[in-house]
C-alpha cells in the first residue's frame, strides 16, 4: 500500500487498498462500492447488511451476502415486513448469516419502517438520493488522510437522526455513512484509483429517482 492508500493490482491498475487485493473484495470494490443505486431492494439490503456488520468487517458480511439474500426473502422489504417468530428462529438456526437476534429482529422492523416510507416519499431511492450532500459539503480532494479522518459527515448524522425518529434500527451515522459510500450518494475513491473517474462520470449520467 503507497502512503496515498492505493494499490497496484496485478493488472498494473492503482485502486483503494482497502480490498487488500482479495479476488471477491477487489470485485466488490470495482463493480459495487461508489456506483449509483437506485433500486428499492438493494438499497434496503445495504443498509440492513451494514447493521449486521457492527462489530465485524464488510468482507465477513460480503462473503455471507448471499446466505443472507436467501434468509431475508432477496431483501424484499414486503415479504421481510411479514415475517414473524417462525421466520426469526428459522434465522437464528441458520449458520450461514450472522445469528444476532436483535440484528434479525431489526431487519424486519426496518422493512416495515421501509413500506411506510414507500408510502410517503413513493420509494427508498426518493427519500435517500433527496440527500444527497451537495457539492460544499464535500472535500475538495478524497485522499487517504481525508477518508480515514471522516467515519461520518453531517448529512450521515442528519440522515441517522431522521431514520431513527422514523423507528428504524441499527442506523447509527457511521452505518449510514458506510451506506452512503457503498451506494453511490458520495464518491469515496481515491484520487487515483482507476473508479474514482468512473464512479464520477456514473454519477455525472444519473438522474435521480
Amino acid at each position: 500500500m503507497s502512503e496515498k492508500g492505493l494499490i497496484v493490482g496485478e493488472d498494473g491498475r492503482s485502486r483503494c487498498a482497502w480490498h487488500g487485493n482479495l479476488e471477491d473484495y477487489r470485485r466488490y470494490h470495482d463493480a459495487e462500492w461508489g456506483r449509483p443505486v437506485t433500486d428499492d431492494f438493494r438499497l434496503f439490503e445495504k443498509i440492513c447488511l451494514e447493521g449486521f456488520q457492527s462489530g465485524l468487517s464488510w468482507l465477513t458480511i460480503l462473503r455471507k451476502r448471499e446466505s443472507f439474500r436467501s434468509a431475508f426473502a432477496g431483501f424484499d422489504y414486503d415479504r421481510v415486513a411479514a415475517f414473524g417468530d417462525d421466520d426469526i428462529a428459522r434465522c437464528l438456526a441458520d449458520a450461514g448469516i450472522v445469528r444476532h437476534r436483535g440484528k434479525i429482529v431489526s431487519t424486519i422492523n426496518n422493512a416495515r419502517r421501509a413500506q411506510e416510507m414507500r408510502s410517503e416519499f413513493g420509494s427508498l431511492a426518493r427519500y435517500f438520493w433527496a440527500h444527497e450532500p451537495q457539492v460544499e459539503e464535500r472535500p475538495e480532494r478524497m485522499d487517504y488522510e481525508t477518508l480515514v479522518a471522516n467515519p461520518t459527515t453531517a448529512m450521515s448524522v442528519r440522515i441517522s437522526k431522521d431514520l431513527k425518529k422514523r423507528g428504524w434500527t441499527f442506523v447509527g451515522p457511521t452505518t449510514i455513512y458506510a451506506f452512503m459510500q457503498a451506494m453511490g450518494l458520495v464518491n469515496d475513491h481515491l484520487e487515483g484509483c482507476f473508479c474514482r473517474e468512473e464512479v464520477e462520470q456514473a454519477r455525472a449520467r444519473f438522474v435521480k429517482p
